[in-house]
């Protein structure tokens, strides 16, 4: 059973179209992993299912159509988006981001949901009283990835979670991201350049170039593609 379904036929912003024909399928509590160099659209997929870019077509989380939506009903209706280059508050405490994130629910729940996350990751439970532009890159990945995740939602949108991280971070981070997703009814979409770790997690795969998808399948078959193989595994 599909959560997400995406059937685009245009997207951008004002003038400028990035996106053609753009189709796919989020599985329920699924993972997919978006491939594509700088510039091919990846980030703009991401912002159009979140309500950030002006799209023609059609977009549904559970069968609720999500083109025509703001942002803020998106997020209520179930996508958290952890954007590029993270988007923590950088003068609030880390505790302080947690609680935004769960700003709509219970603020019981939000209060032993923010010391939850903070005993599933130590180091932010360390450093719960220090303003976030105060962590380390791999650390505010994962503030920024716990923030999205106290609203509980039903989609998580990771956009390059590795930018800027050295490779044993990235390492540490895909495999939490891959415990979180075997744990949790959580279902992931991420666009990575990094194809190696990001289809090491993924069940499934597409490869975006120029606003268009040109290959798509499992995650394994990708993985064994002699084209995908040398353009981003570079072997």
């Amino acid at each position: 059973m599909s959560l997400l379904h995406v059937d685009i036929a245009s997207a951008g912003y004002g003038p400028v179209t990035v996106l053609h024909d753009i189709a796919f399928e989020v599985k329920t509590s699924g993972r997919l992993v978006a491939l594509g160099a700088n510039g091919a659209g990846k980030t703009t997929v991401l912002r159009t299912i979140s309500g950030l870019t002006q799209a023609q077509g059609s977009i549904t989380l559970d069968g609720v159509e999500l083109v025509g939506l703001t942002p803020h009903r998106i997020a209520a209706a179930g996508v958290s988006h952890v954007p590029q280059g993270r988007g923590t508050f950088g003068d609030l405490t880390v505790k302080e981001n947690l609680l935004i994130g769960g700003n709509r629910r219970p603020w019981r729940t939000v209060l032993a949901e923010a010391d939850a996350w903070m005993e599933r990751f130590p180091r932010l439970g360390e450093r719960s009283s220090r303003p976030a532009s105060g962590l380390s890159g791999g650390e505010q990945q994962l503030l920024a990835i716990a923030r999205a995740l106290m609203a509980a939602p039903r989609l998580l949108l990771l956009d390059e979670p590795s930018l800027g991280l050295a490779p044993k971070i990235t390492t540490d981070l895909f495999a939490t991201l891959d415990e979180l997703g075997r744990e949790s009814d959580t279902a992931m979409l991420l666009v990575e350049q990094n194809a190696q770790v990001a289809l090491g997690i993924a069940e499934d795969a597409l490869v975006i170039e120029s606003g268009r998808i040109t290959v798509r399948g499992p995650a394994a078959d990708l993985r064994d593609n002699d084209d995908v193989r040398r353009a981003y595994l570079g072997v």
